[in-house]
């Protein structure tokens, strides 16, 4: 961790030599581009990415459980990045999307699933019917 810290350093000083003064306040604010606070939710955008890339999935082959993390970790950390000190809008927009897609995809596999339980009711209802 030692090297990472060193090479972090060496980053941020050579930033700071070359930033302009126009943007020395992006530069410098406390959830700016030498925290983690600036960096994350860009990485974060992956877990929209492949969430909206899912809405062409079959309903079968989603999970309910990968759908309801998604949905419950989005809304927790939106309604977090919200209450911290600096509100991070950039983390809380994209905790939005990770929960809307997290949702959409759970709304789905529960839809497929009701679907198959009525569709197995109504054929076990039909073969005693016809017994």
């Amino acid at each position: 961790m030692f090297i990472l810290s060193s090479v972090y350093r060496t980053l941020v000083a050579i930033g700071d030599r070359h930033v302009p003064t126009k943007f020395r306040m992006v530069w410098d604010h406390p959830a700016g581009p030498k925290t983690v606070h600036f960096w994350a939710p860009g990485v974060k955008w992956a877990l929209v990415v492949a969430g909206i890339g899912d809405l062409s999935r079959p309903a079968e082959n989603l999970s309910i459980y990968q759908s309801a993390a998604l949905a419950a970790t989005g809304s927790i950390w939106a309604r977090y990045s919200l209450v911290i000190i600096p509100k991070n809008f950039s983390l809380f927009t994209v905790n939005l999307f990770v929960g809307l897609t997290g949702y959409v995809q759970l709304v789905r596999a529960l839809r497929y699933r009701y679907s198959q339980e009525q569709a197995q009711k109504a054929l076990t209802a039909t073969s005693q019917v016809s017994h």
